[in-house]
């Protein structure tokens, strides 16, 4: 193992194998904490009552991180305090040449503050805002300075998008991508992104954290990752949470002045929000099921095929995919469609043809509901009021359309039985933030309700 490897980072005693002269530098931390009820996690925080964790010989194990490889409680924990071996440098790395509004600037500025001042801040942010590019002065200044920075996200997908953003914004900067099924070794580098779950090998190793669309799932749900945000960070390290759907949760901590906020209610090319259009469709499975659309939407597909709109269409659970691929492929020959969900080995290949106009249509669950952006497309939801559609997932889904300045519009069409908490929510959402940006007079588009 190259000493590099375990600066900033945490592993397992199994794992550990270092050059003797810096085996005094080696920082050991035992890998659960055991009380007379509970067993605790050093490396993602989670309790657990000890009789439902414990091994027949004695020990106990965390069943939170058991994907990292299991940890017990006879384990240790070892890390090298990070170093940054990384050169100040008094030219810019950075190497994009946009321009941010007046209002990303005022953005930009005030997150370059928090990064100096090592905060704890939220950027909320409405979808398609530029979250991305209102990063780099901060970084900028901060890989200047010989700092170290993670970018994180609850998604593959989000990683794999924002690495080759970060890359050719940065070129002269190595960076790493680390996710689950990543091919790739670990290396030791200036620029991290990775998925938060990869935060948990971490320990006090970035100077900033970036923990992007925190609302999102396993993220929002798991209290281990939220503990590994503030573990892989430095003690006077910076976090910067992004997100364009806050929870109730960082709401409470902004009152209760645990961090600041930033917010911007408008895109970067000032055009508003596409607003959802809500179409009552009652018994769409059943339609399905006899190999037909139901009306309504069979009308605004025929309507979009015939104006040659490209879409994605998405669907509550992975055993719809199939059946209305069929359906579609039999009704309207001429659409290039593909279908795509989490467990899909093929699923970047698809986005990426997606992406470069070879497909039409694609079919997706939630997996894209987030992350991704492609240029001049429509969406339909159809099932829209399915639980696993929540209000940040449908704003997040609508939020998929009019992403681009060449192209600010497009249709947003939710197919329900009725309309639910969320739909409700997510439509007023919208409307809220297309107001406000109204208001503040940063939508230059006309608009209309």
């Amino acid at each position: 193992m190259q000493i590099e490897q375990l600066f900033g980072r945490q592993i397992l005693s199994e794992q550990l194998s270092v050059a003797s002269s810096w085996q005094s530098q080696l920082i050991r931390r035992p890998a659960m904490m055991v009380t007379d009820q509970w067993v605790i996690c050093q490396r993602c925080g989670q309790r657990t009552v000890k009789q439902t964790v414990w091994l027949p010989r004695g020990d106990y194990y965390c069943p939170h991180c058991f994907q990292l490889g299991r940890v017990t409680a006879s384990q240790w924990l070892w890390s090298l305090p990070e170093p940054n071996q990384f050169a100040v440098r008094t030219d810019s790395p950075l190497d994009w040449t946009g321009e941010l509004t007046a209002a990303q600037k005022a953005c930009s500025r005030q997150i370059d503050e928090v990064f100096t001042a090592g905060k704890t801040h939220l950027l909320w942010a409405v979808t398609g805002a530029g979250k991305t590019e209102m990063l780099f002065y901060g970084i900028e200044q901060a890989l200047k300075k010989g700092l170290r920075i993670g970018i994180a996200s609850p998604r593959i997908d989000v990683c794999l998008e924002l690495a080759p953003r970060f890359q050719a914004a940065f070129t002269s900067i190595p960076q790493v991508v680390l996710y689950g099924e990543m091919k790739r070794p670990y290396h030791y580098c200036q620029l991290t992104i990775c998925t938060t779950h990869q935060l948990l090998r971490f320990y006090h190793a970035f100077d900033i954290l970036v923990v992007d669309e925190v609302d999102a799932f396993p993220f929002a749900a798991d209290p281990g990752l939220n503990y590994a945000a503030e573990q892989a960070k430095k003690e006077a390290g910076a976090l910067l949470y992004l997100t364009a759907t806050p929870s109730k949760a960082l709401l409470r901590q902004e009152k209760q002045k645990q961090l600041t906020v930033s917010y911007l209610p408008a895109r970067y090319h000032g055009y508003p929000l596409p607003e959802i259009k809500l179409k009552l469709t009652s018994r769409w499975r059943q339609s399905l099921a006899k190999q037909h659309l139901p009306s309504v939407v069979k009308a605004t597909l025929k309507k979009m095929v015939t104006q040659k709109r490209r879409f994605l269409l998405f669907v509550p659970r992975v055993s719809d995919l199939t059946r209305l691929q069929a359906i579609i492929k039999l009704q309207f020959s001429a659409l290039k469609t593909a279908t795509v969900h989490a467990g899909d080995v093929n699923r970047h290949e698809k986005v990426q043809q997606m992406r470069d106009g070879v497909l039409d249509c694609l079919i997706t669950t939630t997996i894209l509901e987030r992350g991704v952006t492609f240029a001049d497309i429509d969406v339909i939801v159809l099932g829209a009021d399915d639980a696993v559609f929540s209000t940040a997932a449908l704003v997040q889904i609508a939020g998929r359309a009019g992403r681009k300045a060449e192209f600010p519009e497009g249709l947003v069409a939710f197919f329900a039985e009725g309309q639910t908490r969320a739909i409700k929510e997510a439509r007023r959402q919208i409307k809220f933030v297309n107001r406000k940006a109204r208001q503040t007079g940063l939508l230059r588009g006309d608009t209309h309700d």
